[in-house]
């Protein structure tokens, strides 16, 4: 599937996925900063249903989505481009994938430290006590 949104391209291509771009764009996050490496994220993105943000062909935008395809799926890795933020990018990304064929049906999790609002407006909502965590290593 594809969305065009004024002049960006939002696409589920995995083929355009950019993973040198991806493992730039993970490294500004507070989530994978200090841990993450190319190679972890080249593993992520071949295991994972994947999505990209494109100004002409170059990669702004990715999310990844870990699935079993029939009962849910973990939202992970959303990030924007810092040089793009404020543009309503991660709203329409958020909708794009929670609208999607194969993601709407299904039971979507996700972590965050400061993005509640965002993803609260597309249907997910902060589950206390529900969740727990085990940091990797």
């Amino acid at each position: 599937m594809e969305l065009k949104y004024n002049d960006f391209l939002i696409s589920d291509d995995k083929s355009l996925i950019q993973v040198d771009r991806v493992y730039e764009l993970l490294r500004t996050t507070y989530w994978a900063e200090k841990w993450i490496t190319r190679d972890i994220v080249a593993s992520s993105i071949e295991n994972s249903f994947c999505f990209g943000i494109y100004i002409d062909t170059v990669l702004i935008g990715f999310a990844r989505c870990v699935t079993d395809y029939s009962t849910l799926y973990y939202l992970a890795d959303v990030v924007i481009d810092i040089n793009f933020r404020g543009q309503g990018l991660g709203k329409v990304l958020t909708k794009f994938i929670t609208e999607h064929e194969i993601f709407a049906p299904l039971l979507g999790v996700l972590e965050t430290k400061d993005s509640h609002g965002l993803y609260e407006q597309y249907g997910f909502k902060t589950s206390k006590g529900f969740a727990m965590r085990k940091d990797p290593w």
